[in-house]
């Protein structure tokens, strides 16, 4: 009994890191606009289909990013330090502009989003990738599962929490992308750039967080080499 509590806290904890995280990154509240308008065009039973394709794609994506992800930077001798401080750099980057002029970064996405708006299926590109789920929320992903933990029990549980995490923000994905003109109807320009703003704030947050433990990974054995001996 203790030993399964114990376990569906590490899982929660899991939760409630990977969870805020990706959001943020994802920021599926503002991407439900840029859906919308590029699928204007579409009758509503191809927008609940494309909906529904973009969050499965999504989720794939995030998936293999977390549980695989590490595995690729090992083939290519890429080290979890060098990836915190690149990945936390350019989440932290992506949050400042983001903060500043959001709705030219926006207007960015929507761009790539309608040079493909008459193809047969944009479902996973360019609505997936890079729209939904770009090369920001791979990095913060693969930070995320690089950081799981060695012994068998509470990776189980570490596994359950993430895992969790990008389910629960597919499904978002999938209500949010499916009733984006609701959603539109119901927050309106202002609710959005402030929904924007604060999620940004959040994203800059864990991009400076990602980069202080990225230079620590990597400060570490330099300043253990030169601890005087006793």
């Amino acid at each position: 009994m203790i030993w399964a509590n114990a376990g569906l806290q590490s899982a929660a904890d899991a939760f409630l890191l990977g969870f805020p995280a990706l959001f943020s990154i994802v920021n599926p509240v503002s991407g439900a606009f840029i859906f919308s308008g590029v699928t204007a065009g579409r009758s509503q039973a191809q927008r609940a289909r494309l909906a529904r394709q973009v969050a499965a794609y999504s989720l794939l994506v995030m998936m293999v990013a977390l549980w695989a992800g590490s595995y690729v930077l090992t083939f290519f001798g890429i080290t979890l330090a060098a990836l915190r401080v690149a990945g936390g750099l350019m989440v932290s980057l992506s949050a400042i502009e983001l903060l500043g002029t959001p709705e030219r970064r926006e207007a960015r996405k929507q761009e790539q989003a309608v040079s493909s708006e008459g193809a047969e299926d944009v479902a996973f590109f360019p609505l997936t990738i890079p729209f939904t789920t770009g090369p920001g929320t791979i990095a913060v992903a693969v930070a995320l599962g690089a950081g799981r933990p060695r012994v068998l029990d509470s990776l189980v549980w570490f596994f359950v929490g993430m895992t969790g995490a990008a389910v629960a923000l597919a499904g978002l994905i999938w209500i949010g992308y499916r009733f984006a003109d609701r959603l539109g109807r119901l927050m309106g320009p202002t609710g959005t750039r402030t929904v924007t703003r604060l999620a940004a704030f959040l994203l800059l947050c864990i991009g400076v967080q990602i980069l202080i433990t990225g230079v620590q990974d990597v400060l570490a054995p330099l300043l253990a080499q030169h601890e005087p001996s006793r």
